[in-house]
């Protein structure tokens, strides 16, 4: 066999890039001898790189878009919450009305911790319209505002006993003229007590819409009238509880759990929270957490651990 001599790097003859024997060298770019011309020519200065071109502004979201996502996002706590439930411990109309009234500033919780003893000693509107206020004071005091939430349910008490024969009226123009009682609390009554849909407008209800951008108002009824167009009348109540049970376990007013929210892609305000996934799940509530509920009666189907009764020191480990 011929032996091809290997030129070397010390070679000066050796070519950059050898060709087969008796066929010229192939010159390429890496090869070709250098141009004197571009040689003295200064090379530009790392400022002159052109710069990106700034992102196009979104175009705002249609009416018809914002809509089809809202109604997604419903779908989607529907899996996520498929438990959701008034979160109010009541056996019949009465007591739900009484619970929705005291729960104004105070948590749920408390108000499952201070009702059996109340209805244990005032089971009726008769009863209760008949009490001695500073007895009810001291039952309902560790719901906070006593004195004044004393008179509402007294006050709602004997209308019932003077004007609806005892009973709690099923029509929302009846409910609003009780002591006390306000759309929000005459919707949570018709929906949950009489099966009569209705939006509860709360403050994480509130929160979520506007931070869901399905209305710009912070106006409880006008949010109510909003959202009211965007869903259909028969997914109202359910649609409160389920926007309610994210607001009080995700959806933080203060710290979103943003990392550990599972509808994320449909949320324009992601981002306001924690993300980190191992972050957020630290600021999960109740059973989401891990925690106890706030009934002390759920509901059949509830996957966590019931509240805690009143003064046995255990942690509910949610908000209101």
């Amino acid at each position: 066999m011929r032996s091809v001599k290997t030129p070397t790097a010390t070679d000066p003859a050796a070519p950059a890039n050898p060709a087969a024997p008796g066929r010229p060298a192939r010159v390429t770019k890496a090869t070709a001898p250098a141009d004197p011309a571009r040689a003295t020519k200064p090379a530009a200065p790392a400022t002159s790189v052109k710069p990106a071109r700034a992102a196009k502004p979104t175009a705002p979201e249609s009416r018809l878009a914002m809509v089809r996502r809202a109604r997604r996002i419903n779908r989607e706590l529907a899996e996520v919450y498929p438990y959701a439930h008034p979160e109010l411990d009541f056996r019949n109309p009465f007591e739900l009305l009484v619970a929705t009234v005291l729960s104004a500033q105070t948590t749920d919780l408390r108000v499952n911790q201070t009702t059996p003893a109340l209805f244990a000693k005032y089971p009726t509107p008769e009863d209760l319209a008949a009490a001695v206020p500073e007895e009810v004071e001291e039952l309902i005091r560790p719901t906070g505002f006593f004195r004044a939430k004393t008179k509402s349910i007294m006050g709602l008490a004997a209308a019932l006993r003077d004007d609806f024969g005892g009973q709690v009226p099923g029509r929302l123009e009846d409910l609003v003229k009780l002591p006390g009682v306000g759309r929000k609390t005459a919707f949570v009554v018709l929906g949950n007590a009489f099966g009569v849909p209705g939006i509860t407008v709360d403050t994480h209800f509130m929160r979520l819409a506007r931070r869901w951008r399905w209305t710009e108002s912070d106006d409880p009824v006008k949010i109510e009238a909003e959202v009211a167009t965007i869903f259909p009348k028969s997914e109202w109540t359910m649609l409160s509880h389920r926007v309610i049970f994210h607001g009080r376990r995700i959806c933080h007013a203060r710290k979103p759990a943003c990392g550990a929210c599972p509808i994320t892609h449909l949320c324009p305000a992601y981002g306001e929270g924690e993300t980190d996934p191992e972050k957020a799940r630290k600021l999960l509530k109740y059973e989401m957490g891990g925690f106890p509920g706030q009934r002390l009666n759920p509901p059949p189907g509830y996957p966590g651990r019931p509240a805690p009764p009143l003064g046995s020191g255990a942690s509910p480990g949610g908000e209101a």
